[in-house]
């Protein structure tokens, strides 16, 4: 099953220490009792791999079955998005989505507000959560592929259902070379009647 289960911005200081920004969860697979316990592991995690993970660079770091894609873009403000999902989930639209909610952020949030995050509105991380959690429909090339498969797989079936139907391929080339030569025999036949007639 894929799912993304946490999503966060967080702010690595000068000093190394991860401040989040941005979060939002979705626990709704664990029981009402775990769901406290487990959005802590799920904020310690994040911090966790947003200060290891140096300026440029993307990595997916596993824990159990579940797994941290982190992306620090670099630059002077240091942010670091960090998305938690199943083992399951795919690493392109991971990424993609990282990329993407850094640059929306940087540009939606000013710098100046990032000392108080209490204060902070980016209702984008929760609509991306949610989003994010069919990654064939929030990316493009997936979607494409599982189209391409679908196509293939109904390819196959017709393929399939006209050998079933007693049509061997065999006949139906058999047939093709007929039509072929019949084709040609037309066309000299059709050259003859038309060369009688040549206007002037």
């Amino acid at each position: 099953m894929v799912k993304v289960l946490s999503l966060a911005i967080i702010n690595v200081t000068a000093s190394g220490q991860g401040v989040s920004l941005s979060s939002a969860s979705d626990l709704s697979s664990f029981s009402f009792y775990q769901r406290g316990s487990v959005g802590e592991f799920m904020t310690f995690m994040s911090k966790t791999v947003a200060e290891r993970t140096k300026p440029g660079q993307r990595q997916s770091v596993q824990e159990g079955t579940y797994v941290a894609h982190a992306y620090n873009r670099g630059g002077t403000e240091q942010l670091v998005s960090v998305m938690i999902t199943d083992e399951d989930y795919p690493v392109r639209p991971a990424f993609s989505l990282l990329a993407k909610i850094l640059d929306e952020f940087a540009t939606a949030v000013p710098e100046s507000q990032w000392s108080n995050p209490s204060s902070i509105s980016f209702p984008a991380t929760a609509t991306y959560l949610s989003k994010y959690q069919d990654p064939k429909q929030a990316d493009n090339i997936m979607k494409v592929q599982a189209e391409l498969d679908e196509t293939k797989i109904i390819l196959h079936k017709t393929i399939e259902s006209v050998l079933e139907r007693g049509e061997k391929l065999d006949n139906l080339v058999d047939r093709s070379n007929a039509l072929s030569a019949q084709s040609k025999m037309f066309y000299k036949t059709a050259k003859k009647q038309n060369s009688c007639c040549v206007v002037m």
